[in-house]
């Protein structure tokens, strides 16, 4: 398992698998949201195994499928919603950290500096330049 930690109360991560969690729960952090589609994984862990054990260890889940490439405003609303009900630091994954990176950015948009929800990411190799344009247009619309 591999923790990047973007900011003290979010981090990332590629693929986990499920004996990974007890170690998610004892670094601290609250919720683990799965940003990884089924499709893409094998069955032992896809989302009800995985809901499964982290709800046996006291973590709450979120699923948050976000489809490579096909990414929605539904997923940036409900990453959005995940991170403001956590009750402590919130642990996400998917392949390699990307898209839970991405996502977090938009959610984030107008509330931090673009700078920084680009540079932050990019600091584990997560290159979200491209995606400039879009924060800085949705930070514009949240007025």
């Amino acid at each position: 398992m591999d923790i990047r930690a973007l900011t003290p109360d979010y981090a990332v991560s590629p693929q986990i698998d499920l004996s990974d969690l007890p170690a998610i729960k004892a670094a601290g952090f609250t919720t683990v949201i799965d940003n990884r589609p089924d499709g893409e994984i094998p069955p032992r862990l896809h989302t009800a195994a995985m809901r499964s054990a982290a709800e046996a260890l006291g973590l709450v889940f979120v699923a948050n499928p976000v489809i490579g490439g096909a990414l929605t405003m539904d997923n940036v609303t409900a990453q959005e919603a995940a991170i403001a009900a956590a009750t402590g630091p919130v642990f996400a994954y998917c392949a390699s950290g990307n898209r839970c990176s991405i996502v977090w950015a938009l959610a984030n948009a107008g509330k931090r500096p673009t700078d920084e929800l680009v540079g932050l990411p990019a600091r584990f190799g997560y290159q979200l330049e491209h995606l400039r344009p879009q924060i800085e247009a949705l930070a514009r619309s949240r007025g």
